[in-house]
């Protein structure tokens, strides 16, 4: 993986890298999600080994954390792998949504994977309440979550598998953990690669590797220059990485903002994630032309391994586009990429930078995630948020908790 930025660096920081990477240095002893790349997965590998055959079909019962990151990679690989079953998520109350997925699926062939940190996800629970009615068989489930959770709890009761999250790893940050790793397994996906992808990152970070001063100047710039470009903009170049924005709009956005530590202020930097060449013809317009508040980072993958070809044909009145023959679809999406690139250059006021990843494999899933989750840590630390709470989020949780109540109230009082 390759990062060519485009916006002023800081070399003079020098003071300021090491107080950062002392802070970053103490927080990993801390925070589990810095060690995955080095976590043992004989456990996911055994039961991947001794999994029924018969089973065509993995279906994610998990929200945001919890199937985002799965989401992504087994995305990102199904165009170029040829994966041993369909992996599916329920991550709505949406009944539409609900009767959709369930239309894709044999429930006797398929394996169900209930995924709940906390084991009390509202989202999740009610969709697993509507499947157990359905499938009692215990042999259709497996669950991921703390342990001593109530989840866990009534796993054991039944006597059904259970995989547990390390310590300290909080959802957003969990992909590269069992929660992951499972449904990925399960699909024929080669987690070792990924974790070998993501550790290199790591070992590049902590050991004065190349990515170290790359990450260091773009976490500096980012809060820096958090209220003057407070918005951040991921243009990928593949449509392979359509999740992947979705998981980086998450992490990016509850990571972020926040109230600052011991500090009434609300920051934050608010993340979009844009694919090319769809959004030239839409988003584009506004980051090129509209108010000077986006950052653009541009994802571009070096070698597709696929050399599909504009053919060699002359279409009547459409002769002047005959400078697209013979060339690979390949080369396009890469020229279309260069030429927005080289615009918004010449703005002069739009800071970008260029990460190009080698392939579409799971190494190169590895490093993306792992770099994104570090960068993520760093502007964190910088800016003066706690990275791994969410607050917004769970007061929702709770009021929703509340209604839920009432409303059950409501019911017993009519039985």
């Amino acid at each position: 993986m390759q990062n060519k930025i485009h916006f002023n660096i800081f070399e003079k920081q020098k003071a300021l890298k090491e107080e950062l990477l002392l802070k970053i240095k103490k927080e990993r002893l801390e925070i589990g999600y810095y060690g995955l790349p080095e976590q043992s997965i004989d456990e996911v590998l055994a039961f991947v080994e001794t999994f029924d055959l018969k089973i065509d079909t993995i279906v994610v019962l998990g929200i945001g954390g919890s199937s985002l990151g799965s989401k992504a990679i087994y995305e990102f690989l199904k165009p170029v792998k040829n994966l041993k079953r369909k992996l599916l998520f329920f991550e709505s109350t949406d009944p539409l949504n609900i009767k959709e997925i369930l239309s894709q699926i044999e429930i006797e062939k398929s394996h169900f994977l209930v995924i709940s940190k906390s084991g009390t996800t509202v989202e999740t629970i009610s969709i697993f309440k509507y499947l157990y009615a359905q499938q009692q068989d215990v042999s259709s489930y497996t669950f991921i979550t703390d342990r001593e959770s109530a989840l866990d709890n009534f796993a054991k009761k039944i006597d059904a598998k259970v995989f547990y999250l390390p310590k300290d790893v909080g959802g957003r940050f969990s992909v590269l953990s069992v929660v992951g790793l499972l449904p990925l397994a399960l699909c024929g996906v080669d987690i070792t690669a990924l974790l070998q992808g993501s550790s290199r990152v790591q070992e590049s970070f902590f050991n004065d590797g190349y990515i170290k001063e790359t990450l260091l100047n773009k976490a500096i710039f980012y809060a820096k220059y958090h209220t003057t470009y407070s918005i951040n903009c991921l243009f990928a170049y593949t449509e392979t990485l359509r999740y992947f924005s979705e998981w980086y709009v998450q992490i990016w956005g509850e990571s972020l903002g926040k109230k600052q530590n011991d500090s009434a202020f609300h920051v934050g930097l608010t993340p979009i994630g844009l694919i090319g060449p769809k959004d030239q013809h839409s988003f584009l317009q506004l980051i090129v032309e509209g108010t000077r508040d986006k950052s653009v980072t541009f994802i571009k993958i070096n070698d597709f391994e696929n050399e599909l070809e504009v053919p060699d044909v002359t279409l009547p009145f459409l002769e002047k586009l005959d400078i697209l023959n013979g060339l690979t679809f390949h080369d396009l999406i890469t020229m279309q990429s260069d030429s927005v690139i080289e615009a918004l250059l010449e703005q002069r006021d739009i800071p970008l930078d260029e990460i190009i990843i080698e392939r579409v494999d799971e190494e190169s899933m590895g490093q993306l995630i792992y770099y994104y989750e570090l960068l993520t840590s760093l502007v964190g630390q910088l800016i003066n948020v706690n990275t791994y709470n969410q607050p917004g989020v769970e007061s929702g949780k709770i009021i929703l908790k509340e209604k839920l109540k009432n409303n059950r109230k409501k019911l017993n009082h009519k039985k």
